[in-house]
């Protein structure tokens, strides 16, 4: 529970421990944000690491000059789209395998068959509309890998995914999170971020409870 309550107090108040953690690591700083994009996006075991949030507060620093937004655009860029691709890689050897596991409480076969679908409906716009989906965007590539999609194919939307997200987030704290009246209400502005992020996702939700409702009748 303890670190449950950590884990809220860093979401919600990112303003507050990135800049901690850029006055104690200073340029380091660097390699810890390239490695929390790349695990978030890499790692199916690290789905819960911040994301959408953490990309507009680091857009409202690099803003505020504690951070370069050039330097920090590019490295977050590959972060994004290298943990994409090391993801793929991942599920086209194991996932094959750890999906047959009928009790994984990560990798549940409904979660491959849903994901599937989602494919069949949007093609491989899924590796873009992903990005923008906290959760979903860990699994989407690494179900690419068990056999949705071609690398090639994965790849380039994989890349332009990687930077629609990076740029539009980030520049979007860049240019709006200074602004008095979000500065003076980043919390809530944090939330109001992770409340859009997850809103896909629960409208998925309700859906399919209602379909399986009315199938049911």
């Amino acid at each position: 529970m303890e670190y449950l309550l950590k884990f809220i107090d860093i979401f919600l108040h990112l303003d507050q421990h990135l800049g901690l953690v850029i006055q104690s690591y200073g340029n380091w700083t660097y390699l810890i944000l390239f490695l929390i994009i790349f695990c978030e996006t890499g790692l199916v075991v690290t789905p819960i690491l911040p994301g959408d949030s953490l990309l507009f507060a680091i857009g409202t620093f690099a803003a505020a000059g504690y951070l370069d937004i050039i330097k920090t655009l590019a490295l977050l860029s590959a972060a994004a789209v290298m943990g994409d691709t090391v993801n793929y890689w991942a599920g086209s050897l194991i996932g094959s395998r750890v999906f047959h596991y009928e009790d994984s409480k990560i990798f549940r076969k409904e979660y491959l068959d849903k994901t599937h679908r989602f494919y069949g409906k949007y093609g491989g716009k899924t590796i873009i509309i992903a990005r923008f989906v906290p959760i979903v965007r860990t699994f989407a590539p690494f179900v690419a890998g068990v056999g949705a999609m071609t690398y090639m194919k994965f790849l380039a939307y994989n890349v332009a995914g990687g930077l629609l997200w990076i740029f539009s987030i980030t520049l979007a704290g860049y240019y709006f999170g200074n602004i008095p009246l979000v500065k003076n209400n980043f919390t809530i502005v944090i939330i109001a971020i992770v409340f859009i992020s997850i809103m896909p996702g629960v409208i998925e939700y309700i859906l399919n409870r209602r379909q399986a409702r009315n199938a049911g009748i």
